[in-house]
């Protein structure tokens, strides 16, 4: 039942043949109407030489405004799928032709075909009505017609009505006509006079066959009154009329007014007009005036509905005489339809990287008027990035015409406008939204081109230090950012030790606690990576400053303290103007920044008034000239301040002897400053009773001694004194001041003669040092020496020299306790 190009010929070929001329181009199949859903037409893929296997990939597929047809996607079988009545698709049309559209992907292609649908013989001939009446005058002359209603076949070709036939009688015959249009009517002939007076009743039966195997017929009754003469019927000026009418009159608009004329007289004159043998089309559309044969509209008229219309008016007179015409009305087209746009293939999404040129959609242009109003060209509005390329008959392809950024613009609302070429033109638009998919083309963006965190020292261990923030506009995994340290200047190894960052957060966590004194500052890389495919990165320079804490006191350099927290004593001239520079406090502090910036300050004075200590210098200088009531010794207690909040603090004590020379400092050295403490009075006192009473003691046991000694006449020596105070060097080696800024040594050695005590400066050495260690405290010094080894007599002066001794023993004894 089917027929491809150079293929099978089936039914009426003298019609292929018009339609091959016609559309050669085209896949072309013939069936008849009626066929079962799902029957077979013809193996479409096969046609098209396209292979079964690709057909998935190609999606072949119908394309049409109301589907008859649909293609198995597995063996590309054209199919039946829906009822296909030839009668109801193309009317009367001598050839029923489906034209669509097949359309293949992957590459686009469009194919046309079309199916001819043949008629079967579904359809009988009927009559509107079952019997007709007939009045005929007696003296209707012989050959006389009388037109009579048609039979109606809604099947074409050789099955639709193909003759009439008339029950054999003596008075009638029968004649067949045919209208413009093309249609049969039958005409009743009378052969012979009719009188009334021998038969006024006559009844024929008429039978319409069409022209199917088996043939089918329908019939209806005509029956005929014979009436008295009324002898003229009534005669049009015309058999026939032809109009035109523009499709946009409005209702009433007058059409045509026919004129008949009847020769005879009064009564039998009276003409009345009605329609005759029209569809109902004609009466829905057109109204008759019976009286005076005017046509006029009655509703609005479409050319897209039916371009022409035949009416056939019957002019009768009261005799029942009646004469006919026709009257064949053209319709003339307005560009009173808009095109129509219609997406037949969408692609979207689309993804962002797609070349210049890629098919988007598949746009389809239809318009139902005829010439230029029935022209249609499209184009697209408001987007630069896609056109509009003919494809093929009312066929356009939408492609893109520049790069597409999904960041930029996610989604496209794509209007197409399709204009047809009338006067004035008319418009119609459609809309299509283009979804842009997303491809990994972006890399992480930091929100700074570098960090620069500040963390305080002392931090407890997985401290916040500071978040890292990268964007990626992407979608999904591409746009998610993980986070990593990939480069720093500490070592590799330690690295993990100290800093640690949270991929999914960005923020960077201390592992330890941080020491100001020992790391101030370091840098790290941090990178940001996306989990598209391939991943894309961005770096970013974080400099972590480690901020200082005042956890560190200040540290005095200078004066170098003993155990117990006093310094070396320093001399000032007793002729020193005030502002004289005495010496300095040095000391520093491992904190910097506010919590390193020293102040000194002076916590106690044995003179208030006399020294003036600098705020920041710690210089230490006079205040104004030594005047007579002032002890030659003099102790500041001196703190040293760092700015911290809190702050903290160190003090030094610092000794000062007002002398011109270190010989006469010496002597000040001994005695131990004025104390304003009465326990410290009476301590004194009881030391000086306790070595008043040793001495007298121990007077007639030296003097004893000293005589048996007699003998001995070698000069008695000395022991050297160390300037240190309780100093933890040995004999001859001086103390360590390498702590101070301003540094003094002094060895001091004290020599007694036969009549006084002077003080000498010696080196002592290690051969010539007494054989026992000093002892000292805070202001005074004590030789030891041993008669026995030296071999000095016991006269005066040794007595005076071991009482002396003696006394300074018991001195020193009783402090101890």
């Amino acid at each position: 039942m089917r027929r491809s190009a150079g293929r099978r010929q089936v039914l009426v070929p003298f019609l292929l043949s018009l339609f091959s001329g016609a559309l050669p181009d085209q896949i072309r199949y013939s069936i008849p109407e009626e066929l079962a859903k799902n029957t077979v037409v013809g193996n479409l893929a096969k046609d098209l030489e396209l292979r079964v296997r690709d057909l998935p990939a190609r999606k072949l597929r119908v394309s049409g405004e109301k589907e008859y047809f649909t293609v198995n996607p597995e063996s590309g079988d054209l199919l039946v799928s829906g009822r296909i009545d030839r009668e109801q698709i193309c009317s009367k049309k001598p050839l029923c032709v489906l034209d669509f559209d097949a359309v293949a992907e992957n590459p686009l292609n469009i194919f046309h075909v079309a199916v001819i649908v043949q008629d079967i013989n579904d359809n009988t001939p009927l009559f509107k009505q079952s019997s007709t009446d007939l009045k005929i005058s007696e003296s209707t002359q012989p050959g006389t017609t009388f037109p009579l209603d048609p039979a109606l076949d809604s099947d074409a070709g050789p099955n639709s009505l193909q003759r009439y036939h008339l029950n054999d009688n003596e008075y009638f015959d029968l004649s067949e006509k045919q209208t413009p249009d093309g249609r049969k009517y039958p005409e009743l002939i009378l052969k012979h006079s009719l009188d009334r007076e021998e038969q006024n009743f006559h009844q024929l039966l008429l039978t319409a066959v069409d022209g199917g195997n088996p043939p089918q017929s329908g019939t209806t009754l005509i029956r005929i009154q014979v009436i008295d003469a009324n002898d003229n019927p009534p005669v049009f000026s015309q058999d026939s009329y032809r109009v035109s009418l523009r499709e946009d009159v409005s209702p009433g608009t007058s059409v045509l007014r026919v004129t008949a004329t009847d020769r005879d007289e009064g009564v039998n004159a009276e003409i009345t007009y009605s329609f005759y043998n029209v569809d109902e089309q004609v009466v829905h559309f057109f109204t008759l005036d019976e009286r005076t044969g005017e046509i006029v509209t009655k509703d609005y008229l479409d050319f897209e509905v039916a371009n022409t219309y035949t009416l056939s008016i019957e002019a009768k007179d009261p005799g029942d005489l009646a004469a006919h015409c026709s009257i064949q009305i053209d319709i003339l087209d307005e560009n009173d339809c808009a095109p129509e746009v219609m997406v037949t293939s969408l692609f979207t999404p689309l993804p962002e990287d797609s070349p210049r040129g890629t098919v988007i959609a598949l746009i389809k242009t239809r318009d139902r008027d005829s010439g230029e109003n029935g022209e249609v060209y499209c184009r697209v509005f408001g987007n630069g990035e896609f056109i509009l390329k003919s494809s093929s008959r009312n066929y356009y392809k939408l492609v893109t015409d520049g790069a597409l950024d999904r960041e930029q613009i996610p989604e496209y609302n794509i209007t197409i406008t399709a204009t047809d070429r009338g006067k004035p033109p008319l418009s119609s638009s459609t809309s299509i939204t283009l979804h842009i998919a997303d491809i990994n083309d972006n890399a992480p963006v930091f929100q700074q081109s570098a960090y620069v965190a500040h963390m305080a020292e002392n931090n407890p261990p997985g401290a916040s230090i500071a978040q890292v923030s990268a964007s990626d506009p992407d979608l999904g995994p591409s746009g998610q950012v993980f986070y990593s340290i990939v480069a720093s200047d500490l070592e590799p190894r330690a690295l993990s030790s100290y800093v640690s960052v949270n991929a999914q957060s960005g923020v960077l966590f201390a592992q330890r606690a941080f020491d100001h004194e020992q790391l101030r500052a370091f840098e790290l890389t941090l990178q940001a990576r996306d989990q598209g495919s391939p991943a894309l990165s961005a770096n970013v320079s974080l400099r972590v400053l480690v901020d200082d804490r005042n956890d560190n006191a200040p540290r005095v350099l200078y004066p170098t303290l003993g155990p117990d927290g006093s310094a070396l004593f320093d001399t000032v001239p007793r002729a020193a103007q005030p502002g004289y520079l005495v010496t300095k406090v040095v000391a520093v502090d491992a904190d910097s920044g506010h919590n390193a910036w020293l102040s000194y300050h002076v916590l106690q004075a044995s003179e208030p008034g006399l020294f003036s200590l600098g705020l920041r210098t710690g210089e230490v200088r006079t205040a104004r000239v030594l005047g007579d009531r002032d002890a030659s010794r003099q102790r500041l207690l001196v703190s040293v301040r760092d700015g911290g909040q809190p702050p903290l603090s160190a003090t030094a004590t610092l000794l000062l002897v007002f002398a011109d020379s270190l010989q006469e400092a010496l002597p000040d050295l001994s005695d131990r400053p004025a104390q304003s403490d009465p326990q410290a009075e009476l301590q004194f006192y009881l030391v000086v009773a306790l070595a008043l009473i040793s001495v007298l003691f121990l007077l007639a046991v030296t003097l004893a001694i000293a005589l048996r000694l007699r003998h001995s006449s070698s000069p008695a020596a000395w022991g050297c004194f160390q300037p240190g105070l309780c100093s933890k060097s040995g004999p001859g080696i001086p103390p360590n001041y390498s702590e101070g800024t301003l540094p003094h040594s002094y060895n001091v050695c004290i020599a007694s003669q036969s009549a006084k005590a002077e003080f000498n400066f010696l080196n002592v050495t290690q051969e010539t040092a007494p054989s026992r260690d000093l002892l000292c405290d805070d202001a005074s010094w004590v030789p030891s020496a041993n008669p026995g080894d030296t071999g000095i007599p016991f006269n005066s002066d040794t007595i005076l020299k071991v009482s002396f001794t003696y006394f300074h023993l018991m001195f020193f004894f009783f402090l101890m306790f």
